[in-house]
């Protein structure tokens, strides 16, 4: 039981912390204590479940639960209870915690009594039902917490010194079993998005406070602020440890750093002997999570720094260093890095070219000086799912056999570049090229290893939306790891992009790249991997150098399993979607054009293609006469449509037309069953109508078919 001053009663009355014996005295015990609560403006709390011992309160001590708890304190309070009441049954008990939300309605707890209690991993299970509950109808969040506590029925709520009671509306004989529970609270759906605690300093919230606001927060004793004493020391130990262990500071300072930080921000101050063993029991629970500490990072070089005259550089005539990717796409010790949408291909693109560059094969014009040694360390695929990749993209055999040692791939890692994850992929670095180290090191994605160093009081990176996040990552794990393995190696990043309109991509295609603006400022190389047309399956490929002379931009593709460079010319540079709507409705006309013509042959009706022009015009939305015309002579000029000049073949009249009869592949006249002699099948239906004549390709004149029974189409690109 926590007997805790309430917010905003001044003076504040001490804290009152009792262990109660599980067994049927303790509501006795408790409402002896609220008696004594309530006159001086101490809230009663209780964790709803047991521990094995006095002195015991953290999550990891509860060892069992008898019910599930969900807190309703904002918004509208009606609707959120209806809403569970609906899809997870009637609670066993509705209590009123005494609180007002500002639209005038009354906060609720609601339990649910479970058929026996949780304990062991149903405990976890537990809690993360409650904290699912209380996202789906925007609930206190901090029940996902197996201590947090809830005020007692019958007690009074006091904040601010205006008293109500805690009280029960509604009590009913309901148990409920945890799994069937859990299966119903899985289908709800979510009523409100999560709430967000109005509390600077909420540690039982999902976004834990700022270092900043966690060092310059004073915190009196008694629990007389939003957060205990206990708690502000505890993150701030926790900061400065988290610093020494990554080696940004030594130990002797971070104890300098804690000690001013008890001084100046705990009133009344801890003892140092308490301070010391809190800062001993961390550090031990530090070392055990993440391995041993960091050396001390040292200070800067003070040596002269390297400098060159103008004469100097302009005397130097010695060559330059070869590319590892020519045109100056990688050069030694450089960073490129590729970004795209998801879905877009990036993997598949870089997949294929980076085996092409482990054979020392060019791809897509970009050129390997010699066969390169590549390492892939990529976050997403499975280990089945990546060597299934390798099997879909289609690479030549002569490239697969040449690049089979060269190129080596990770499976998907769940780990981040932190110092831990550095040592533990140089040491896969070096045991997969013992001989050598690798020309190449790529990372696919940065999201999923990305750690930009210490940002709050529990560990957590910055994030790589912050500036000085990403330049943390890019220099103390990306060139950490690339000094570490090879300095002249070139590194390969892979990114995601923003959500940005067609045009803004099209303007400036690198401000889509996700995250700080520090990346574009520090690479040497940007590609951009995106889709210009949603209704088409080319890429376009943006190429930025830093080091080389500005390259096109390649459209490319992936086409029969492997990827080609289309060439770029036959793109429209203006009113492309107008464009490309006209060449939907054309294509349209000649599919009914088509179709017409073979239904039309199978009612026993066949046209020239001036009668056909003239019956047709203006019918299913083909057009003038003079429309369908031009589309005839595109149809038979690409080998669509032929003809026939004999109609007597069909009981029809000769025509003067210098070509005849239209006819399609497969066109079949009339209805009439056609029976095989011998055994008396029906084998097809309607006459078969080959063509004798058609248009050549190339001078438009007609010409005789050879072998009528064979549809021969010109041997034209187009086709």
């Amino acid at each position: 039981m926590r007997g805790l001053p309430e917010k905003g009663v001044t003076p504040p009355p001490p804290s009152d912390l009792r262990w109660l014996p599980a067994y049927a005295g303790a509501p006795a015990t408790i409402a002896g204590c609220a008696e004594v609560a309530a006159p001086i403006g101490r809230a009663i709390y209780v964790i709803p479940g047991t521990v094995a011992q006095c002195g015991e309160a953290r999550a990891g001590h509860v060892l069992q639960m008898q019910a599930l708890v969900v807190d309703l304190d904002q918004g509208d309070i009606v609707a959120k209870r209806d809403h569970l009441i609906r899809h997870l049954g009637p609670a066993t008990l509705t209590v009123e915690s005494g609180g007002i939300t500002e639209g005038g309605q009354k906060k609720l707890h609601l339990w649910w009594k479970l058929s026996e209690p949780a304990h062991g991993a149903d405990i976890a299970r537990l809690c993360r039902l409650r904290g699912e509950i209380a996202r789906k109808v925007g609930g206190d969040g901090s029940f996902g917490s197996a201590h947090q506590p809830v005020r007692v029925p019958g007690t009074i709520h006091g904040k601010h010194g205006l008293r109500s009671q805690v009280r029960i509306i509604d009590h009913q004989a309901i148990e409920v079993d945890l799994a069937e529970f859990e299966t119903r609270a899985i289908a709800m759906p979510v009523l409100a998005e999560p709430s967000s605690s109005g509390k600077p300093l909420d540690f039982n919230s999902d976004a834990k406070p700022s270092v900043d606001a966690v060092l310059t927060t004073p915190v009196r004793e008694g629990a007389a602020d939003d957060w205990t004493r206990f708690q502000g020391a505890s993150a701030a130990i926790g900061h400065y440890l988290r610093q020494a262990h990554e080696g940004r500071m030594t130990l002797d300072e971070a104890w300098e750093a804690i000690c001013s930080y008890n001084a100046a921000m705990l009133r009344p101050p801890w003892p140092e002997d308490r301070l010391k063993a809190e800062t001993r029991r961390l550090w031990q629970r530090h070392l055990e999570r993440n391995g041993p500490a960091q050396p001390p990072r040292q200070e800067a070089p003070t040596g002269p720094l390297d400098c060159f005259s103008l004469g100097q550089l302009l005397d130097d005539r010695s060559a330059l260093p070869d590319d590892i990717i020519a045109p100056r796409v990688l050069t030694p010790g450089g960073l490129l890095v590729l970004g795209g949408a998801p879905k877009v291909g990036k993997s598949d693109f870089l997949i294929s070219w980076l085996v092409h560059m482990a054979a020392g094969v060019p791809f897509l014009g970009f050129t390997p000086p010699r066969p390169l040694r590549v390492f892939y360390l990529q976050a997403e695929l499975q280990y089945h799912y990546l060597r299934e990749r390798l099997h879909q993209i289609g690479l030549p055999s002569e490239v697969l056999v040449a690049a089979r040692d060269g190129f080596v791939a990770t499976p998907r890692l769940k780990l981040l570049l932190d110092h831990g994850g550095v040592t533990r992929v140089l040491e896969a670095i070096r045991s997969a090229f013992r001989d050598s180290p690798p020309d190449i090191l790529c990372v696919d994605p940065i999201r999923n290893v990305f750690d930009g160093g210490s940002a709050g009081p529990n560990g957590g990176s910055g994030g790589e939306n912050d500036n000085s996040a990403m330049m943390f990552f890019l220099k103390e794990r990306v060139e950490a790891l690339q000094a570490a393995v090879n300095r002249d190696a070139g590194v390969i990043l892979v990114h995601h992009t923003k959500k940005l309109s067609k045009q803004q991509v099209k303007d400036d295609p690198f401000l889509a790249l996700s995250g700080a603006s520090a990346l574009r400022g520090y690479y040497t190389s940007g590609l951009i991997l995106h889709r210009p047309d949603d209704d088409s399956t080319a890429r376009r490929l943006e190429i930025e150098l830093r080091n080389g002379p500005a390259l096109e931009a390649k459209l490319v593709d992936k086409i029969g399993g492997a990827w080609v460079e289309l060439n770029a010319r036959h793109e429209r540079l203006v009113r492309q979607e107008v464009g490309a709507r006209l060449d939907a409705e054309r294509d349209r006309k000649a599919e009914v054009i088509l179709d017409l013509l073979y239904e039309e042959a199978a009612e026993g009706r066949l046209y020239t293609s001036t009668q056909f022009a003239s019956n047709f015009e203006n019918r299913a939305g083909l057009g003038s006469q003079h429309t369908i015309q031009d589309r005839l002579n595109v149809l038979a000029t690409k080998g669509y449509v032929k003809y026939q000049r004999n109609g007597g073949l069909y009981d029809l009249p000769l025509v003067r037309s210098r070509f005849g009869y239209m006819c399609t592949e497969g066109m079949r006249f009339g209805r009439a069953e056609q029976v095989d002699p011998e055994t008396g099948e029906v084998i097809a239906r309607g006459i078969a109508v080959r063509p004798s004549h058609y248009r050549c390709a190339s001078s438009g004149v007609a010409r005789e078919v050879e072998n009528p029974f064979v549809w021969v189409w010109p041997e034209v690109s187009d086709v």
